[in-house]
């Protein structure tokens, strides 16, 4: 089995969480096994996809905020990430399945997971990847593989400042609002959720983990 390793930060500037991850992914693809799960937030900022166009940054003032525009190299289009925000950032060998269709399909399901034991009914939508509820997204994914290492992951609305959203075209789509558990009156600390986090990463990708050697 592979091993699982969780690493906590407190917050990190996207710059930071990249290059930490990088440095992982190098490791995987010199012949590690190790199986790495990265919780942490970042100082409000936009990241722009392979799919991004600047034209979805519709304003990098928000709130008396400047926001800064950051090119990385994920999958999908424009997002924002800050406080309030759970990125859960997974750096992992999928060479023995090499399905990313299944790797996303997992990001997914343990947001769905988390969300549901805190009593919050959750789905995915034709609309495109990610968590939503109630036809509104709480949870973005978006990731890279090389060679079937893969990083990046999903992040999960907690009680980010929403309004830095409508600095953006979220995703490309101008008709998909943004939601959060604070907005559903779930009042929870990211320490309540990063555990449940943890707990259904080990559950969900436990097929992967036992497939490593």
């Amino acid at each position: 089995m592979a091993a699982f390793k969780y690493i906590h930060h407190i917050q990190q500037t996207y710059p930071q969480a990249m290059a930490e991850q990088e440095s992982l992914r190098d490791g995987l693809l010199a012949g590690k096994q190790l199986f790495h799960l990265i919780l942490t937030e970042h100082p409000p900022i936009y990241t722009l996809g392979t799919s991004g166009v600047e034209q979805d940054v519709l304003t990098r003032e928000v709130d008396g905020d400047t926001i800064e525009v950051y090119q990385t190299g994920r999958g999908g289009e424009v997002t924002y990430h800050g406080p309030g925000q759970l990125m859960c950032y997974i750096v992992a060998n999928l060479s023995n399945e090499q399905d990313l269709h299944q790797h996303i399909w997992r990001l997914e399901e343990v947001i769905i997971r988390t969300l549901s034991d805190l009593g919050v009914e959750a789905t995915r939508d034709k609309r495109g990847i990610g968590v939503w509820v109630n036809g509104l997204k709480i949870a973005a994914a978006g990731v890279r593989c090389r060679r079937w290492v893969v990083w990046h992951g999903i992040a999960l609305n907690i009680n980010p400042n929403l309004n830095h959203f409508k600095g953006i075209v979220p995703c490309g789509m101008r008709d998909a609002p943004v939601t959060a558990l604070n907005q559903l009156g779930m009042q929870k600390t990211r320490e309540e959720v990063e555990a449940l986090v943890v707990k259904h990463t080990q559950s969900v990708f436990a097929g992967l983990l036992n497939m490593n050697p």
